[in-house]
């Protein structure tokens, strides 16, 4: 069995091309534990189970644990909070006779396991790094109430934000917020990190599908994008604090 430093050492010599034969060779290590760790893709460990003693609400927390799983594929502001949980459990089940505090408690835990359990690391942000998204808000034109999007570009070394409102979020609305805030700054970030939804490009499995309008204005201003992970928040969060703070601070009142 190999140290993690000998894995690392095999791992980086096949990412430079070299085949198990010529790794067994500078590595000394025989070829065929060579060739095992070559095919080998995970090397987490496996997360170890916590025993737990037994609780009132052992009987639902199949039927939560669903709902969670279904959370997911939900808007963030359209997922369960406690308070839901525990109504629906409160309808659903007449025999259902477990107080508030229990139900807030399991659900913190059952949703930080789920965090642990997708392997979410911190990130850290260098100078120059965007993170960009839409928020929505509900203004007064002309007397009239009308919902607008507002683009929000945010740099979380800095913890500086800009933001334009817009009437859609298509990639027009994209190139010209961002054209406003380079501007306004007097330069270009290195990289943006975007979400999945704004009109700019989509993901599709590992290739990356930009409208025709966005990527040449990439390519005339030389910055590189990223698009989070599906389901991946976190790599965001910094643009998503900006968005709610703009809304509470500019929007209102309307």
């Amino acid at each position: 069995m190999l140290t993690m430093n000998q894995i690392d050492e095999v791992k980086e010599l096949q990412r430079q091309g070299y085949g198990p034969v010529e790794i067994s060779r500078r590595l000394g290590i025989n070829r065929k534990t060579v060739s095992t760790y070559m095919q080998k893709d995970s090397f987490n460990n496996e997360l170890s189970e916590r025993t737990e003693r037994v609780s009132k609400l052992d009987r639902w927390k199949s039927e939560i644990d669903l709902w969670l799983d279904e959370d997911r594929r939900m808007r963030y502001k359209q997922r369960h909070t406690a308070q839901r949980v525990f109504a629906r459990l409160t309808e659903l089940h007449p025999d259902f006779d477990c107080s508030y505090s229990i139900v807030q408690r399991y659900l913190k835990t059952a949703r930080k396991s789920r965090v642990a359990t997708n392997g979410a690391l911190e990130l850290v942000w260098s100078a120059g790094e965007a993170q960009a998204d839409f928020g929505e808000a509900d203004v007064l034109e002309n007397g009239e109430k009308k919902s607008r999007k507002y683009f929000v570009l945010s740099f979380p070394f800095s913890n500086a934000a800009y933001t334009q409102c817009f009437g859609g979020e298509t990639a027009e609305c994209v190139c010209q917020g961002l054209l406003d805030i380079f501007n306004r700054i007097g330069g270009v970030p290195l990289r943006i990190v975007f979400d999945n939804a704004t009109g700019v490009g989509r993901r599709v499995r590992d290739q990356v599908l930009y409208s025709e309008l966005f990527l040449r204005f990439k390519c005339h201003y030389g910055f590189s994008v990223t698009f989070c992970n599906p389901e991946s928040g976190q790599e965001k969060g910094n643009v998503e604090n900006k968005v709610g703070y703009i809304r509470r601070n500019l929007f209102v009142p309307m």
